[in-house]
């Protein structure tokens, strides 16, 4: 902006917005939204990040979409401190808190795990063996220190593949995608085993045998439980 090179802006939200969220961020976040109880932490957590994602975002293309910004301002949720208008605020500004190097690191090499898993599950996809993605289990096999990685990390790489199963395996796969982007990372896309939930349409093998909610999964079963007023 104090360039005016506009165009460089435009650039930069139009591609944050359809790679970082739409096609990454709010794909995976689907599930914690839509499936989640109302009040549990992850998906209050998710609606804090989208809060502060969409207010920073409204702050940065006011300049360019004036009229349109500030009627997204004027239909955000009040906050006491938000200004009147969003062109009496100012842009907005990296918060320290935010900076961790090793984070991003880490989420970098899963990023890039996921790039490779998701062209495994295509290739499934073409031959027929899967339709949706959470019709799949994924096996991963790779180099000691990548597995120990990706293990450390097993409760988040379902929800980030958008798949139902994933397990890691410590012996070579055969039959697997091979990644030619890391090396030594093996993904084997199989179909996941067990029944589709009708309310979250991962597949479980536990699915339907819940007493009260006979056709979902024991973590939809739960959820249900809290939302009818009946769980813990």
């Amino acid at each position: 902006y104090a360039n005016f090179e506009f165009h460089i802006v435009f650039h930069a939200l139009h591609n944050f917005c359809i790679v970082d969220l739409s096609a990454l961020y709010l794909d995976i976040l689907k599930d914690r939204l839509y499936v989640s109880a109302p009040s549990a932490a992850p998906r209050r957590a998710a609606q804090t990040a989208l809060y502060k994602i969409l207010d920073a975002l409204v702050r940065l293309m006011a300049p360019i979409l004036s009229f349109t910004a500030e009627e997204v301002w004027q239909l955000l949720p009040s906050a006491q401190t938000r200004a009147e208008s969003v062109h009496l605020t100012s842009l907005p500004e990296v918060e320290d808190l935010y900076l961790d190097q090793d984070l991003e690191k880490r989420w970098q090499l899963l990023l890039q795990v996921r790039g490779e898993a998701s062209k495994a599950l295509e290739i499934a996809r073409k031959n027929k063996l899967i339709g949706n993605s959470l019709e799949a289990a994924v096996t991963l096999h790779a180099p000691a220190d990548l597995l120990t990685f990706l293990k450390a990390h097993a409760s988040q790489l379902k929800d980030l593949f958008i798949v139902s199963q994933v397990t890691m395996s410590d012996i070579p796969i055969s039959g697997a995608f091979v990644s030619q982007e890391i090396a030594g990372l093996n993904i084997l896309v199989d179909k996941a085993a067990g029944k589709k939930c009708e309310r979250c349409w991962v597949y479980d093998t536990q699915t339907g045998e819940g007493p009260k909610f006979p056709s979902v999964c024991p973590r939809c079963h739960e959820i249900l439980e809290i939302i009818s007023g009946s769980g813990k």
